[in-house]
Parts: C-alpha cells; sequence; structure tokens
C-alpha cells in the first residue's frame, strides 16, 4: 500500500535544494541540497551548532525557511504544512510528552489526534508500549518515568502513525545500550516496511549501523556526502598492514618498496611497536603489486590486513571536531551553536 503523500513507484521522499535559515546574522542553514531515497535511512552528521536540528525544524514545518524549496513525502513544507503533518513523525533532542498522562493515555491520545480509530488507537499504544519495554509503567503517569524510560515514550509516540518520514534528532541519547539496541531495532523494521528516515546523531556507531548514506554538516553548510565506505575513501582510503615473518625486516621491506615507485602507492611507514609495515593504497590492483613486489624481493610475510579509517577518524578529519564516545553534546534554547531556540516563530505561528 502507498503511504499517503508518498509518489509511488519510488524516487525521493525528500527533496530540499538551496535552504536557508539565518536568525539575525547566523545563517544556521546556508544553502542546503539534500535527497533522501523513499525506503531509507539518511544519516545527518555534524558538530554541535553545525545547523542539524534547525534543519529537522525546517522540514518538520516547526520553522519556516527564509530561502530554497523542500518537499517531504510529495508536499511542499511551506506551501502545504498541514497535510505534510499529517505524513510525518518527529522526535526531537529533549523529550515532549504530557507528564500527567500515562504512558498509555499520551499514546492513545496521540493515535486519536492522528484521526485513527478508537480501536486502532489502544492496539497501536499497547504494541509500541511493548516494543519498547514499558508495558509495566503504562499505567503510571509520565512524570514519574525515568529520562531514558521518557526518551523511549517520545519515541514511541513519534511512531504511533506509521509515518511516511521519521524525523530522529539524536534519538538515542541518555539511553542505555540495551534500550539503544531496542530503539535501532524498531527503526530497522519501520523501513522494512517502506518508512523513510532522516537520523541526526553523534554516535558514529549509530550511524554505521542504521544509515543507507551519510550527510555531513558543518557550520550550515554540506560538506560531504555518500555512503560509509566512500567517505571513508574519500578521507584517506585503504592502508595495507604487512607483518613480516622477521620484525627485523621492517626497515628493509619499507625500503624496498621506497625504491620499486610503485604507481598511485604511498609512502610506506614501519610501525616498531606492533611490527607491521603499513602502505596508504586506494585500489585492489595497488594491493596486488605491493604483495607481488614483496614476494619477488624474497620477503616472507606472516600476516596480510587491510584497515579503512573510522567514522570517528572521517568526521574528524571532515569537521575538525572529535565525536563524544558516550555522551554526545546537546544543543538547544540559549544555546548559540544552534540558534534553533532562538526563532520568533513558534509552532503555532508556522501552523496558523
Amino acid at each position: 500500500m502507498t503511504r499517503q503523500g508518498t509518489k509511488p513507484g519510488g524516487g525521493n521522499a525528500v527533496e530540499v535544494r538551496g535552504l536557508v535559515k539565518h536568525f539575525g546574522t547566523t545563517r544556521a542553514v546556508d544553502g542546503v541540497d539534500l535527497d533522501v531515497r523513499e525506503g531509507t535511512v539518511l544519516g545527518v552528521l555534524g558538530p554541535n551548532g553545525a545547523g542539524k536540528t534547525t534543519l529537522v525544524r525546517c522540514l518538520s514545518t516547526l520553522l519556516k525557511p527564509d530561502a530554497g524549496t523542500a518537499v517531504v513525502a510529495g508536499f511542499d513544507v511551506v506551501r502545504q504544512p498541514r497535510q505534510l503533518r499529517r505524513t510525518i513523525g518527529l522526535t526531537g533532542q529533549y523529550a515532549s510528552v504530557d507528564e500527567k498522562l500515562s504512558g498509555w493515555e499520551n499514546l492513545y491520545m496521540i493515535g486519536r489526534l492522528l484521526d485513527l480509530s478508537r480501536g486502532d488507537s489502544r492496539r497501536r499504544a499497547d504494541e509500541l508500549l511493548e516494543r519498547f519495554s514499558l508495558t509495566e509503567a503504562a499505567k503510571r503517569p509520565a512524570g514519574q518515568y525515568s529520562g531514558g524510560m521518557r526518551r523511549r515514550l517520545d519515541l514511541a509516540a513519534s511512531m504511533i502513525g506509521r509515518p511516511a518520514v521519521l524525523y530522529l534528532d539524536e534519538p538515542t541519547t541518555g539511553l542505555d545500550p540495551r534500550t539503544r539496541n531496542e530503539v535501532w531495532d524498531e527503526i530497522r523494521r519501520m523501513v522494512a516496511d517502506g518508512s523513510t528516515v532522516l537520523l541526526t546523531t553523534q554516535y558514529m556507531e549509530e550511524a554505521e549501523q542504521l544509515a543507507d548514506e551519510l550527510t555531513v554538516i558543518d557550520r550550515g553548510k554540506v560538506i560531504a556526502e555518500g555512503t560509509v565506505h566512500e567517505l571513508k575513501a574519500k578521507v584517506g582510503g585503504r592502508t595495507l598492514q604487512i607483518r613480516p615473518a622477521d620484525p627485523g625486516e621492517l626497515t628493509r621491506m619499507v625500503g624496498a618498496l621506497a625504491q620499486a615507485g610503485l604507481d598511485g602507492v604511498g609512502g610506506a611507514t614501519a610501525d616498531t611497536a606492533e611490527g607491521l609495515v603499513n602502505v596508504p593504497i586506494l585500489s585492489d590492483e595497488q594491493l596486488t603489486a605491493v604483495i607481488g613486489l614483496l614476494g619477488a624481493r624474497g620477503f616472507a610475510v606472516s600476516g596480510i590486513d587491510t584497515h579503512l579509517p573510522s567514522l570517528d577518524e572521517v568526521f574528524l578529519a571532515l569537521t575538525g571536531q572529535k565525536t563524544s564516545a558516550h555522551e554526545p553534546g546537546r544543543t538547544g534554547p540559549g544555546n548559540p551553536g544552534d540558534q534553533s531556540g532562538q526563532a520568533a516563530e513558534t509552532y503555532e505561528e508556522v501552523a496558523a
């Protein structure tokens, strides 16, 4: 069944061209172009203040862009905001649930607001509470939930209507590893059912686990895009790691490779601590040439491996900033890094 608002037969669920959003003299989003294919996950990476949250708020009709165009699920975000809101789901950086209602009541209410029948709203609430391990707390007021439980409830709320496009803005911040894996499984399940996901994250493992393609944003601009492997290749390609049978041959092996001057092969270096020779390469043909040369020169090799740069290394090379290994930095109202919270427009003003 084709979801409401999506274009049958595949294509892009999200198309953004030249999107601009500024707050005073600060351009939080500065001419962004973006395509997200239907039924895929696009990971949006960037340091704090890069403009990721502002971009999500523009694409979900919470902010009105100052220039450019954006079409989501077949609807223009500026000219057709009401129709668009019926086809999207959003989980922001901060859980936004009604703390006076129980977990079940929160989900049931949202189902009814999305025009699900009473029966469908009940069934969907029960299903998502079970998936997010909240069934035992279903009747307790959300205000009594721990931070992690509220986060899971907020995620469940964004999925109630089985949205055609789901925005997840750092969705697993603050979650324990088991719950994070449960969220990942649910995201994969939704994508398998046909949803499209735009995911902002600073967890590199999360990006590698979920994203089909990645877009890196810094200072409001797209600075790189592609698959994980494409970005790794763009930053540094592969490193061939050779372990000589005789560690004493490290220096002589490096010298032999330097003298050979193989086409396109970078300078070999010796890692005496690990007993390895590291050779930057760009292709399988270069790998074969290096191994062939060493064999012809009579070197005995006990091990060969190839190493790609980690996504953390790619992120650092592209943005000059480190990712947070355990707890990504947060942005929000009052943080000059990401000006989303300073916008004069509220949701109600945009919706009017």
